[in-house]
């Protein structure tokens, strides 16, 4: 069996965390000779939330008797509440096309139910993980509790949800004789004393997070943040906000927080306990989840193959029909698009 990812795959450190989770799982499948150089010779297609819909569909009408497998993220709305519509998208994309779901995370899963009815005869959860040969904690320089402590935060998006409001308190209330602090990615804030430097490639982000002692993770709201699983495969524990899926991220391996006062507490509690927390850090190993992708899909592929089970079928009609009934007419306007030869 082979899989082929539906996916506009960008290089370098732009792309945000969906990219490099797909372009990791990629090179395993790559090396054992299951990943899909072309749509024809695929048994399997995985696609990715609500992007790169115009293929998904195209290949959906060429090939209608092959698995499509759906990567859930969101809900969307959680990050803007003007995104709603992409929630809804996601939702009518999954009804229509997918004969399996994967969420990325127990809260992510349950989440999307409260909000809209998904439901297929085979969903499961499975956690992200980074590429082992650039995020792992080979030569991570060593914590020195005498020394300035060196706190590291990273994001791809300048959302303010992503926590700026308590990388700004910290920025103003943080001991700065007993730590430091670098900010990687898009800010909409100016910092005095963290200093902030440009998204860096998955190399240099690395190399930058070996070099640091504890990763603080202000984020409200994350399916499950491939930032906090690559700053936990480089060997740092964290602090993290306690809220969505960070807790069932950040295991052991760190403390969470609930505001922004206690924040400061709880890096200093980590700091305290550096090598207890270090040794209790969590494992996401991308062989592993990508064995779990596989296998899941491999179960499906199998019940079709016996006859157990038939892949979904939609066409044009069918899907306007959706759009319609659920009172859309811009969903009818897309998939009427999707849809077209």
């Amino acid at each position: 069996m082979k899989i082929f990812i539906i996916y506009n795959f960008q290089q370098g450190p732009g792309g945000g965390g969906g990219n490099q989770f797909l372009k990791a799982l990629a090179g395993v499948w790559q090396k054992q000779g299951v990943l899909a150089q072309s749509p024809k010779e695929a048994d399997v297609f995985l696609f990715n939330s609500h992007q790169a819909l115009k293929q998904v569909f195209t290949f959906k009408k060429k090939f209608p008797e092959k698995i499509f497998v759906h990567r859930i993220d969101g809900p969307m709305q959680g990050y803007r509440k003007s995104e709603k519509y992409l929630d809804d998208l996601i939702f009518k994309i999954n009804s229509l096309v997918a004969d399996g779901t994967v969420f990325q995370s127990n809260w992510s899963r349950e989440a999307n139910k409260k909000l809209l009815p998904f439901q297929k005869q085979f969903e499961t959860v499975i956690y992200n993980a980074s590429n082992p040969l650039i995020f792992n904690a080979q030569n991570k320089e060593p914590f020195n509790p005498k020394g300035k402590i060196r706190l590291a935060a990273a994001s791809w998006s300048a959302n303010l949800l992503k926590g700026f409001d308590t990388y700004q308190y910290l920025d103003g209330h943080l001991d700065f004789k007993r730590y430091e602090m670098v900010f990687v990615g898009k800010s909409p804030v100016k910092f005095k004393n963290i200093r902030q430097i440009d998204a860096l490639a998955p190399e240099e982000l690395a190399q930058m997070l070996k070099q640091s002692d504890i990763f603080v993770f202000a984020s409200k709201v994350e399916s499950c943040s491939n930032s906090l699983i690559e700053a936990i495969s480089c060997g740092l524990p964290v602090v993290a906000f306690n809220g969505t899926s960070n807790p069932e991220v950040v295991g052991g391996g760190g403390e969470l927080f609930d505001n922004d006062g206690q924040a400061i507490e709880k890096i200093e509690k980590v700091a305290k306990n550096y090598l207890f927390y270090q040794k209790n850090l969590p494992r996401f190993e991308i062989g592993s989840v990508a064995g779990k992708y596989f296998n899941f899909a491999k179960r499906i592929f199998d019940e079709a193959q016996s006859g157990f089970y038939y892949p979904c079928q939609v066409g044009f009609t069918a899907g306007l029909s959706f759009a319609k009934d659920r009172g859309a007419a811009f969903y009818q306007k897309i998939l009427s698009k999707l849809f077209s030869k």
